[in-house]
């Protein structure tokens, strides 16, 4: 719904009076792409939630890491960013200092400066950014350019929403909980850096995050006219998420994923109920899903092992049904 009452705005800024407006609110994509001339384009997005770990750091530096993937999913370097915060008075400042840090030092480590920022006060706390990045237009990647016979790459296991779910209930061991945080804080850089060393055999991305592995890559069959076949079996999971989504463990997005995104999803019927839950599971700061041309596959992957950038051949492309999700 909410996306219904944000795409009706686009009546009023007309494409024939914006063609600068590369994407926007009419063609919805991880970020907003604004040309400036025939080698510059703009790309801004924001975002930002409330904590998702119990470390003020490692939650600032989550936040960060979130937002400024919207920039790589595009193909594109952030710039600059702007702090976004809303925080309860009554909290220790000492807390707050820990998260700003944690973002400041995620926007250092992407090439990024911190410019400044908003807070407003909140009886809870949340945190994020807003982020300016640079691509040259004719090399934005966007949601809607895989190709039936793409090969489908994800470059992050799954699995955090179920991870970061069980922390909060106090079922989750330490040491799932370290190892999720630690592919919670990984950049997308590498992976993107990676995707545009083909010169152009990569099609299609998106960054997995709130909507789930079905829902996003939902989304980028749909708006490239094609459906996705995915294969179960080389699905990449975090420590702990088979462990703690089979003891019913997930949060309440998964169930508003799959009240939504399951009319989309065909196969699946040999699975358990909850290994079915876990192809909607929502991330935080989750990985880069690229759509690749077939001849381009091996140095996509060769590509990503140099660089020590975890990744996973996950499926294909076909020219069935758009929009539709297969398991295979």
């Amino acid at each position: 719904m909410l996306g219904e009452v944000v795409g009706s705005l686009a009546n009023i800024f007309g494409a024939a009076e914006f063609p600068q407006l590369l994407a926007g609110i009419a063609q919805p994509d991880d970020a907003a792409v604004y040309q400036l001339d025939e080698e510059r384009a703009v790309i801004a997005t924001a975002d930002f939630f409330p904590p998702v770990v119990d470390d003020a750091y490692d939650f600032g530096a989550v936040a960060a890491a979130n937002a400024l993937s919207d920039v790589y999913a595009m193909g594109g370097d952030p710039l600059f960013a702007l702090n976004l915060l809303c925080w309860p008075g009554d909290q220790p400042g000492g807390l707050l200092a820990e998260i700003l840090r944690g973002g400041a030092e995620k926007v250092r480590e992407a090439g990024a400066v911190l410019a400044g920022g908003h807070s407003v006060a909140d009886q809870e706390p949340k945190f994020g950014l807003a982020v300016i990045g640079l691509a040259h237009p004719k090399k934005i990647w966007t949601k809607g350019g895989a190709q039936p016979g793409d090969e489908l790459v994800l470059t992050k296991p799954l699995g955090s929403g179920t991870i970061t779910t069980a922390l909060k209930n106090g079922a989750a061991s330490t040491a799932h909980v370290a190892a999720c945080v630690a592919v919670m804080v990984q950049l997308n850089r590498g992976a993107m850096l990676a995707g545009r060393s083909l010169a152009g055999a990569l099609h299609a991305a998106t960054d997995i995050t709130g909507f789930g592995l079905v829902g996003h890559a939902r989304e980028m069959a749909a708006q490239s006219s094609t459906s996705f076949n995915l294969r179960w079996a080389a699905l990449p999971w975090m420590d702990g998420a088979l462990e703690y989504a089979r003891a019913q463990i997930y949060p309440g997005g998964t169930t508003r994923n799959i009240d939504f995104y399951s009319q989309w999803l065909d196969g699946g019927d040999d699975l358990a109920p909850w290994q079915q839950q876990l192809l909607f599971d929502p991330q935080t700061s989750g990985g880069l899903l690229m759509a690749v041309a077939p001849q381009a596959l091996a140095g996509l992957l060769n590509e990503l092992q140099a660089s020590g950038q975890f990744h996973a051949h996950i499926g294909s492309v076909s020219a069935a049904e758009a929009g539709r999700i297969s398991l295979v």
